[in-house]
């Protein structure tokens, strides 16, 4: 008695009521005998659907988002980098008006003590002035200071491949010239360095959810691609095929959605990075252009953060087909 058969070839499943049923999965399609119709292909899991493109849609948003995330993170820890290698090459002498002193003698004694020191670049002090003119941020400008004790400053910066002895400079000025000190600006390192830390921790988090929701969408997805096909996938399953063979399919599937999804992202991301290039170099030489290299150094994320948006887009994909697999063979499995 005639029996709906069904069998697979190349990704594709043929179902035709005119023979018995046959188990062999790999059997080569064949017209059938006496002319009748030839068996009709189509694709286990559907290539176009509405609920494809809408994953697309997710993936792409998810690897934007991802793609900006690294992408900050790398321009920020960057620019941490520099003000720590900045701040590192300079270390400041403060000279506190004492009564019965001369400043100006103080100021003079405390440079020619740092440029003996071995490793010291350039000395540079601070006049009056300079030093004065240091806090109108704070009390405006106009205004007296001749009567205030505002601090003498020495700028002491090492040379590039100097190591001075910063502790026994502190030690000698203290015993020399009273109310001198050394400020080597560990304080201000320590902080850009938690700084950068915590950008990078805020950053893996951020990717972590990242992940977390890709993952969880590609599983409803697939879920509701294995529903829409339930009796395709049954009879597959029941005639013999594999487990393997049917999770591939949809990995195959839903790694060309990943591929698809995590490529528009990241171009996107690219375009982004792009531009803000060429606006840091269309803002070059305005006042801008200092408060961005203030924020964020140099407004590019090299070829480093380019490769790293590949390796995303990858990483995405990969992980949209591993997912999908992993929620078929659990699917499957619960059908046994």
């Amino acid at each position: 008695m005639p029996a709906a058969w069904c069998c697979t070839r190349d990704g594709y499943t043929t179902m035709n009521d005119a023979r018995p049923v046959d188990t062999h999965i790999s059997e080569a399609l064949a017209p059938p005998p006496g002319g009748g119709p030839r068996p009709v292909e189509t694709p286990i899991v559907p290539v176009d659907s509405t609920a494809g493109r809408a994953l697309v849609a997710v993936i792409a948003i998810m690897t934007f988002l991802a793609s900006l995330t690294v992408g900050a993170v790398m321009l920020v820890s960057g620019a941490a980098g520099e003000w720590q290698a900045e701040v590192a090459r300079e270390v400041t002498i403060q000279i506190r008006p004492t009564p019965g002193r001369d400043s100006d003698a103080d100021v003079a004694a405390a440079a020619a003590i740092a440029r003996g020191l071995p490793g010291v670049g350039e000395v540079r002090p601070y006049s009056k002035a300079e030093a004065a003119a240091l806090l109108e941020p704070w009390l405006g400008t106009g205004l007296l200071l001749n009567d205030l004790p505002v601090p003498r400053l020495i700028v002491v910066k090492i040379a590039g491949n100097g190591a001075p002895d910063l502790a026994a400079l502190g030690t000698t000025l203290a015993s020399r010239i009273p109310g001198a000190s050394l400020d080597d600006h560990r304080g201000w390192i320590g902080r850009m360095r938690g700084m950068a830390h915590s950008a990078v921790v805020l950053g893996l988090s951020v990717l972590g959810l990242v992940m977390a929701a890709t993952i969880l969408s590609v599983m409803f997805a697939t879920r509701g691609a294995m529903a829409s096909n339930r009796p395709v996938v049954e009879v597959l399953h029941f005639i013999g095929a594999r487990r393997s063979f049917i999770a591939g399919e949809f990995q195959r599937h839903f790694l060309i959605l990943g591929l698809k999804g995590g490529a528009i992202g990241g171009g996107a991301a690219v375009v982004v990075f792009a531009l803000a290039y060429f606006a840091g170099l269309w803002l070059k030489g305005t006042p801008g252009e200092e408060q961005i290299a203030t924020l964020f150094g140099t407004p590019s994320i090299g070829l480093s953060g380019y490769l790293a948006i590949f390796v995303q887009v990858v990483l995405i994909a990969w992980v949209t087909a591993l997912t999908s697999r992993l929620t078929v063979n659990h699917t499957l499995k619960a059908l046994e």
